[in-house]
């Protein structure tokens, strides 16, 4: 099944990593989507709404990239908290999955380079080991959506 392995250390620091970024949710948020939207501009066809916004500048001013930047950070931060347990963890990841599967129809490689910039924002500002204690819940994070969206049938 799909019970997670995180050693009681691994929840500590990954925890730990993750409480610095999140300490600003809104602001790191919003970076972490207005980067994959200007590197890699079809992302931005799945909102209808940030398609005429062409400049970074004009994306990070718009209250729905930010509304939207703190909302994947706090479901994330939801994950964080239930790391050392499966079944809550799954709680959460799954009907967040079905949802971009279903009815969204987002791409689930969005996940991995959303995931992916989270991880490069942590290097930037935090450091290498700020990074590393992360990376194990973001695999762990786009494993379970690929997942869920298989069981959707992608």
């Amino acid at each position: 099944s799909s019970t997670m392995s995180f050693s009681e250390a691994e929840v500590q620091s990954a925890r730990g990593a993750w409480e610095k970024i999140y300490g600003d949710a809104e602001d790191n948020g919003t970076t972490v989507l207005v980067r994959m939207f200007t590197e890699h501009p079809d992302t931005k066809s799945y909102f209808t709404h940030f398609k005429g916004m062409d400049s970074a500048e004009e994306m990070k001013q718009s209250d729905q990239v930010r509304g939207h930047g703190k909302k994947v950070f706090s479901a994330i931060n939801d994950m964080v908290q239930h790391l050392d347990n499966s079944e809550a963890f799954l709680g959460i990841v799954t009907p967040l999955g079905k949802k971009h599967a279903t009815q969204l129809k987002i791409d689930p490689k969005n996940f991995r380079i959303i995931c992916d910039i989270i991880l490069q924002l942590m290097e930037e500002k935090f450091g290498g080991d700020c990074k590393a204690s992360f990376e194990k819940v973001t695999n762990e994070i786009c494993t379970h959506l690929n997942n869920i969206y298989k069981e959707e049938g992608w």
